[in-house]
């Protein structure tokens, strides 16, 4: 029997503050709350949930949390725009994080920047690629510290040129975990593309040609994650 429980693990029961996270997210969506909209207060609805005012209380702690709601001066809790990446923000560090974590992270920005053609073949300018252009050159691989940076610059360029906000604000995020593991490489990681090819592919060639480079390019780093 204490294999068979080992096995199996228990299943731990909901809380009434999970119960009630649960409920206020789906009241949320039933009306659908717009930024602004002001929540009922919290003895309306702990007598509408049959819970204590305590129980309301750590439901809409945990909303706050999550950045769907905030306390408001002579208004109470409003639902807000919620800030999707608000929690990732906090937590992405190296230090805190294990290796497989890490791993899975850097994979995930590795596969973004094969997805960026399409946004940057319709947003980019001659002055952005003479930027590019500018970093790709201004680039000293036996310098590790040096080249990180350079690495980082080129590749948020890159993000920059899309517009898209959200892109450029995770690629940000990713920036300590990508610093992290490109500096426990033993040796500069080189591909058969280098910054400088992808500029080029940018200046001549077609979206397909750049997915292609850019998969190339980052090539040794998805085969330095077997190692990893």
């Amino acid at each position: 029997m204490e294999k068979l429980n080992r096995d199996l693990q228990r299943i731990n029961p909901p809380t009434m503050a999970d119960i009630v996270e649960v409920r206020l997210i789906e009241f949320l969506k039933k009306k659908a709350f717009k930024p602004g909209d002001a929540l009922p207060k919290e003895l309306e609805i702990a007598e509408a949930l049959g819970v204590s005012r305590n129980v309301v209380r750590e439901g809409l702690s945990r909303l706050k949390m999550l950045g769907l709601i905030e306390s408001r001066k002579k208004r109470g809790m409003v639902f807000v725009n919620p800030d999707i990446l608000g929690t990732f923000e906090k937590i992405l560090d190296p230090l805190i994080l294990d290796s497989a974590t890490l791993k899975d992270i850097f994979e995930l920005r590795l596969v973004l920047e094969l997805g960026l053609s399409e946004l940057l073949y319709r947003k980019k300018t001659e002055k952005d690629i003479k930027e590019l252009e500018k970093i790709a050159r201004n680039q000293d691989v036996e310098d590790n510290t040096f080249r990180i940076k350079q690495e980082i610059a080129f590749h948020g360029k890159l993000y920059e040129i899309t517009g898209n906000d959200t892109l450029k604000r995770f690629q940000k995020m990713l920036l300590p975990i990508f610093g992290y593991v490109t500096a426990m490489e033993d040796k500069p990681i080189r591909g058969k593309i280098s910054h400088l090819d992808l500029v080029e592919i940018l200046k001549h060639g077609s979206k397909e040609d750049f997915n292609q480079g850019m998969l190339e390019h980052l090539r040794p780093h998805f085969d330095h994650l077997n190692e990893f």
